[in-house]
């Protein structure tokens, strides 16, 4: 019932973050065939949770035939292959019954979203020339977590002067950093940074000040992580890939927001099928990251559409 396709996009540059760099996305997609229809969904594996392309590939590769999405939520954790397997049955659901996903869900019409574009980590002055490039972007991410983050971000300012700024620290600092680089944060329009501090070791963000708003990303993957994160963050990163699906990512978003939680809506480095369904979870969000097709050299057919209004909900031919 499930197939599995391992699929290979260029990137259009070398993508760097504090953990490493990459010149291709390596993706897994997940397809459910029944009834007359197929639906499709896909991850991206990440090994900073302990996932590879071929641990998720065997992860779908071992599920039952005929399993709905009620019963995925039991038998698969979340994280990436059952983020693939969710969203490809929602495909198909939305297939056999003639509807869009967004329909099926209960949700309203869709519509084009403001994305950050993020900036890989580099030499200030390249990251500088980088921001130029980029300076008619309404939001920039910076990729940070080094211990030289203040001279790249002042040479992204310098690049890109009148640019709504975020930040990822990818849990590179300190409490003792964040509280030392905040006030020339702030100084310098950044809005927000990600993951500070190592996820488990955070605790201190519950001691301090923060002036520059804080958004749990590794230490947020479903619902089940809201509870340990209050008093220390004040927004969550929602991905599908760790919440293990748009199901699930719908329900973290509500349940965050009933908590006080700002939204955030993420995504690795995936293709335009990677980031449809994400579109539906971040109409209203706070602050929208789903610019992986921005990074690559080659996407689906069809892809998704980015221009002047921000990226745009699929097509059925595409997803849902």
């Amino acid at each position: 019932m499930f197939a599995v396709t391992r699929d290979r996009f260029r990137l259009a540059e070398v993508f760097t973050i504090a953990r490493g760099s990459r010149t291709h996305a390596d993706v897994v997609r997940a397809t459910v065939t029944h009834e007359g229809a197929a639906g499709h969904g896909e991850c991206v594996p990440y090994a900073r949770y302990g996932e590879s392309i071929d641990s998720v590939s065997r992860e779908i590769e071992a599920l039952a035939d005929g399993i709905g999405r009620d019963a995925l939520q039991q038998v698969m954790p979340a994280g990436a292959a059952r983020n693939a397997v969710d969203c490809a049955l929602w495909d198909w659901e939305a297939k056999r019954a003639g509807k869009r996903v967004w329909e099926l869900a209960g949700l309203a019409v869709p519509g084009p979203l403001v994305t950050a574009f993020t900036l890989s980590l580099d030499t200030p002055d390249r990251m500088e020339a980088a921001a130029r490039r980029h300076a008619a972007r309404p939001l920039l991410k910076i990729k940070l977590g080094t211990p030289d983050d203040m001279p790249r971000l002042e040479a992204v300012r310098r690049g890109a002067p009148d640019t709504r700024i975020i930040i990822d620290a990818n849990e590179g600092w300190s409490a003792e950093v964040y509280a030392e680089l905040a006030p020339h944060l702030i100084g310098l329009g950044v809005a927000m940074v990600e993951q500070p501090l190592p996820a488990g070791d955070d605790g201190m963000l519950g001691e301090i000040a923060r002036p520059l708003p804080v958004c749990a990303d590794e230490s947020c993957h479903d619902r089940a992580s809201l509870s340990a994160l209050k008093g220390k963050y004040d927004m969550v990163n929602i991905k599908l890939d760790k919440t293990g699906g748009l199901t699930e990512a719908l329900a973290l978003r509500d349940a965050a927001r009933k908590d006080g939680f700002g939204v955030m809506v993420g995504c690795m480095v995936g293709s335009s099928l990677a980031m449809a369904p994400a579109v539906l979870v971040a109409q209203g969000a706070d602050i929208v990251d789903l610019d992986g097709p921005l990074l690559l050299a080659e996407d689906r057919d069809p892809p998704l559409i980015y221009d002047e209004q921000g990226v745009h909900p699929s097509t059925t031919a595409l997803w849902g």
